[in-house]
């Protein structure tokens, strides 16, 4: 057989190997989906509490569309089942990518898909039982003399999620300065001596990732500070570690030249 052939075939069974991984991983949001799909009611209504707790008395939420009171916990129940399966989904990642990688790569990259799942958690809930109570007490307090609120359910939810998303991504920081530092794009020392620009961008991505409010903006770029200060001091280090291990070798090939 010829090495073209060769690599086709090799090629072949890679993309059958994605295709398997892929199809594990929908299976995977599809039964947690299934399972969910019941309690789609009570889920929207849970996601809804932090809204309903600080509207005035006798309001509620509305569904202006016909079909929203039964599409809109739907989409919320496929959103969370793709939330609830990230850790089987990023195990089928990882069983794709692990053959291909060298062990001192593996002993990093399964820690940093492992803290990336949690810190994606951990944003989502900063974002319900931190930031949304407050946003929303300001939102409802402001409201001007003589306009009842009475938030569309599916306009609430747009809202959430997009929430959900740009705290979830920020509290991705850490994951992205290792990533950086490791594959050499920029060092700890670097990272610290642009710190004041870093405080910019953090206020400036909070102004793009959440609604126009300065309390929304506040509390996501505050923890993408601290996690950037988090993530510098992790990079630190695991960059001390691989100078240390570089200069070992280094100095052990000049022995053996000698």
């Amino acid at each position: 057989m010829s090495s073209a052939a060769k690599k086709t075939n090799t090629l072949f069974d890679h993309l059958l190997e994605l295709r398997t991984r892929l199809l594990h991983a929908v299976l995977g949001v599809l039964v947690v989906f299934c399972c969910m799909i019941y309690f789609a009611q009570d889920i929207y209504q849970y996601v809804a509490q932090p809204l309903l707790e600080v509207m005035p008395t006798g309001t509620q939420m509305i569904a202006t569309d016909v079909a929203s009171p039964f599409f809109t916990p739907f989409k919320l129940t496929i959103v969370l089942a793709i939330f609830i399966a990230m850790p089987y989904i990023l195990f089928q990642l990882w069983s794709f990518i692990a053959p291909g990688l060298y062990q001192n790569e593996k002993r990093l990259i399964a820690p940093l898909m492992f803290g990336s799942t949690l810190l994606f958690y951990s944003g989502i809930a900063f974002a319900y039982y931190i930031v949304f109570p407050v946003a929303f007490a300001f939102f409802s307090s402001v409201a001007p003399e003589g306009v009842t609120i009475a938030t569309d359910i599916s306009s609430y939810l747009d809202f959430v999620l997009k929430l959900f998303f740009a705290f979830g991504a920020a509290f991705e920081i850490p994951i992205a300065i290792i990533l950086m530092c490791w594959t050499g794009v920029t060092s700890p020392d670097s990272l610290r001596a642009k710190r004041p620009y870093i405080v910019v961008g953090a206020f400036v991505m909070g102004m793009l990732l959440t609604p126009p409010d300065i309390i929304s903006q506040t509390m996501l770029a505050v923890p993408m500070l601290l996690l950037f200060e988090v993530g510098v001091i992790i990079a630190s280090f695991y960059y001390r570690e691989e100078s240390e291990s570089e200069s070992e070798s280094e100095s052990e090939s000049e022995s053996k030249e000698k």
